[in-house]
């Protein structure tokens, strides 16, 4: 593709992803606002991730391997994320006083993309239910109720929490990949 067509392209995904937002953001959801800010809170600074790991290694065994797995995925997804691409893409955030009062999250100082509460979350979810597969599927939905309570907070356009999944999700899959690679080498 041209890249007078990739520009084109990337400006009608931009259009896309606003008209979401603001779609989200003028839905009167008045039984999903609180719960879903309080998650959004649980989720600062991955508080929700080291309790859930707690909860794991406590089991002992897989529990334990499925925690330290997930936590060191969210480290590296976090710091790729934080210390890295926030400062290269620069995308501003959302008009958070769009969606109101009622249910507006904190609005962090850092630029929108990739989503870090996104990223932290699926590498969790990824990393520790590949350790404990009973567990990957409430991790994987609790990880997309925390990326949708980041877009429904106002925190995040849509396009912001994709991006954080997929680069989560890889993130913990690369990682995983390369400690059973090396474990058995």
């Amino acid at each position: 593709m041209a890249p007078a067509r990739w520009r084109l392209a990337l400006g009608d995904l931009a259009a896309i992803d606003d008209a979401v937002y603001r779609a989200v953001a003028a839905t009167p959801s008045p039984a999903l606002d609180r719960p879903l800010a309080r998650l959004s809170r649980a989720a600062d600074h991955s508080v929700l991730w080291i309790g859930i790991a707690a909860g794991l290694a406590a089991g002992g065994g897989s529990g334990r391997r499925a925690a330290v797995a997930g936590l060191g995925s969210v480290a590296v997804a976090s710091a790729v994320v934080n210390a890295g691409l926030k400062h290269l893409h620069g995308r501003p955030r959302p008009d958070g006083a769009r969606v109101g009062r009622g249910r507006a999250v904190r609005m962090p100082r850092s630029a929108s993309f990739p989503s870090g509460h996104a990223a932290s979350a699926f590498a969790f979810a990824t990393a520790a239910g590949a350790e404990l597969p009973v567990a990957a599927l409430p991790l994987r939905c609790l990880a997309a109720a925390v990326a949708y309570a980041r877009v429904h907070g106002g925190a995040h356009y849509p396009g912001d929490v994709i991006g954080g999944a997929l680069l989560g999700g890889a993130v913990a899959a690369a990682l995983t990949r390369g400690v059973r690679t090396v474990a058995a080498g």
